[in-house]
């Protein structure tokens, strides 16, 4: 059986930029949570955003010109010379038509729209900037990645929002172990942008200044960005070339419950991680640690906990959500959840959920790592991903053998 090797992590987040850069702010529970400075949140009353600072995509990208390209584009692109170069890949060393980039998305480059929309506020169409024009469309997050790395297989953008990632994941698995692929590109890249943080404040799904997923307290999300890429190859395509491997990717779940725009349904989130381990062949006791979704929301913690009670009993693995650092990045989110799976296997700790405080009476049981990370020993990890109208992802990762 062909099997799928991570062998690169490319994360460009709000805590860090780079592997190893990502791994030690995890271990040391850093946040990367600031003022918005991405467009004026002056009228709102929470202006708290994960905002990558100082980002500046010159500094990996050879071959695109960054003005030429949004800044999800830009992240995405970046992310990917990031995994491929942590896993000496060198751009020239493989066929390029059997290498492929699969991108997961919330916003797409929603900033080139309100751009272009106060253009036309302004101007009306007639004012619309045509170079702006021609960054708008979402496909060009994974257009973007092979135009960087010189890939001539697939360039899939997948918009299946806060799960996007994980969905691209399952993508880049299926190419692999089907024998389409030796190397594929996948994960997700999302900007911070105005819409979104509106749109997130007026369901009062924000919260004022941090996020503390499975605290008793929680109050809500906070808006984050960033690209997060992994390079998966073939086992067989990594050890031809001598390439040190991270982790396997041992398979993935979806469902669709399609019951409510936004509310989660505990039992179809229960039957996703039911499907992620069957397909992967993986028990639930067997998993030794569970990147969550963990938004931070009343509700959403709630759905996933209860769900994780249903599938592993009343002593599940510890459970943790990167989220209270980063931010949501959107369809970015997966991927930065895999990238930290794909660390606790290769070093062994287990990433904290910071501003937790009080545990929540109504999911007992829930070891959500708070504050501080753990020194653990891991072999299997369960990420998971959740988005709007029940579209469920679980990826499965797993100690390279």
């Amino acid at each position: 059986m062909v099997r799928a090797a991570v062998t690169g992590l490319g994360p460009v987040s709000s805590i860090g930029v780079g592997a190893a850069a990502f791994a030690d702010a995890l271990r040391a529970g850093r946040s990367g949570i600031s003022r918005i400075t991405g467009f004026d949140p002056s009228g709102f009353p929470y202006q708290n955003a994960g905002e990558v600072r100082g980002f500046d995509p010159a500094a990996h990208l050879r071959r695109l010109d960054p003005a030429r390209w949004g800044r999800s584009s830009r992240f995405a692109a970046s992310a990917a010379r990031l995994a491929l170069e942590d896993g000496g890949l060198d751009a020239g060393a493989f066929d390029p038509r059997r290498a492929h980039a699969v991108i997961g998305t919330t916003s797409g480059e929603s900033q080139v729209a309100e751009a272009l929309t106060a253009q036309i506020v302004d101007g009306g169409f007639a004012a619309q900037d045509p170079a702006l024009l021609s960054q708008l469309p979402a496909g060009r997050l994974a257009n973007a990645v092979s135009a960087e790395l010189g890939l001539r297989g697939e360039s899939l953008t997948i918009a299946t929002a806060c799960s996007a990632s994980n969905y691209a994941l399952g993508y880049a698995y299926d190419l692999l172990v089907t024998g389409e692929a030796d190397v594929v590109l996948a994960g997700g890249a999302d900007s911070v942008c105005r819409w979104a943080h509106a749109g997130f404040h007026r369901m009062g799904a924000l919260a004022e200044k941090a996020c503390a997923p499975f605290d008793r307290n929680r109050s809500g999300i906070l808006t984050g960005e960033g690209g997060a890429v992994l390079l998966l190859e073939t086992f067989e395509h990594a050890r031809a070339r001598g390439a040190r491997v991270y982790a396997e990717l041992l398979g993935y779940g979806l469902n669709c419950d399609a019951r409510h725009p936004v509310a989660p349904d505990a039992a179809s989130v229960a039957a996703c991680m039911r499907l992620a381990h069957r397909n992967s062949g993986v028990k639930p006791e067997d998993v030794d640690y569970i990147c969550a979704h963990g938004t931070g929301t009343p509700t959403n913690d709630l759905v996933e906990g209860k769900a994780v009670l249903e599938v592993f009993g009343d002593r599940p693995p510890p459970i943790s959500s990167i989220k209270s650092m980063i931010g949501h990045t959107m369809g970015a989110a997966c991927g930065f959840g895999a990238i930290a799976g794909v660390l606790a296997i290769d070093q062994g700790f287990l990433p904290p959920t910071v501003n937790w405080a009080e545990p929540d009476p109504g999911l007992p049981g829930i070891d959500a790592v708070p504050n501080t990370a753990r020194t653990a020993q891991v072999r299997v990890v369960q990420n998971d991903g959740f988005a709007f109208g029940g579209n469920n992802a679980i990826v499965m990762l797993g100690a390279p053998e």
